[in-house]
């Protein structure tokens, strides 16, 4: 085991939420462009406490996505000043908790909190164990040529290169092309 499963599933999520951005969607079109692709998004990733589902609320999502995909990329001494911004905004006063099934973890704001508060919050808990345990190597964008979106890398030796099977599987028949043309 890499990292808790509470800090997977945060780093998880913080790569799901970037990803529903133009730039990185399968889709190709911002995910998170009316409220219903807000209420898309939780439907798929639970996410616990209050939710407004109203444009203030949306807007401060898409603050959030922009803030987590731009730590995402940053190097280990950046990150740190970027995680600690984060938390120092939201007061973050950690905290154990268990719910919905889940056994201990931390929290560190109030249920009722804004729903960006709570997302870039959890982003930040998890990315300072990432911190911590000096593998800021293992959050990626992917490697495929028309593809910028963003995976934690959880793989055992962590050679993951590709957000998705599907991007994987493109590549390697454009490397196959490629090498059939030329023989």
């Amino acid at each position: 085991m890499l990292f808790a499963p509470d800090t997977e599933e945060a780093l998880e999520f913080a790569a799901v939420l970037a990803n529903t951005d133009a730039g990185a969607s399968k889709s190709g079109s911002d995910e998170l462009a009316t409220v219903d692709g807000l209420r898309r998004l939780l439907s798929g990733n639970v996410f616990t406490g209050r939710v407004d589902f109203d444009q203030a609320e949306l807007d401060e999502v898409r603050e959030a996505r922009a803030q987590i995909r731009a730590v995402w990329t940053l190097g280990r001494d950046e990150a740190v000043e970027a995680v600690n911004r984060m938390l120092r905004e939201a007061r973050a006063v950690p905290y154990l908790t268990r719910h919905d099934g889940s056994d201990w973890h931390l929290h560190a704001t109030d249920p009722d909190a804004p729903l960006a508060e709570r997302i870039r919050v959890e982003a930040a808990l998890a990315l300072i164990d990432v911190i911590r345990m000096n593998e800021m190597g293992r959050l990626r964008v992917c490697a495929a040529d028309d593809c910028t979106g963003i995976f934690i890398d959880l793989s055992r030796n962590g050679s993951k290169r590709f957000c998705t099977v599907r991007c994987g599987n493109r590549m390697n028949m454009v490397a196959f092309r490629a090498r059939k043309a030329s023989a």
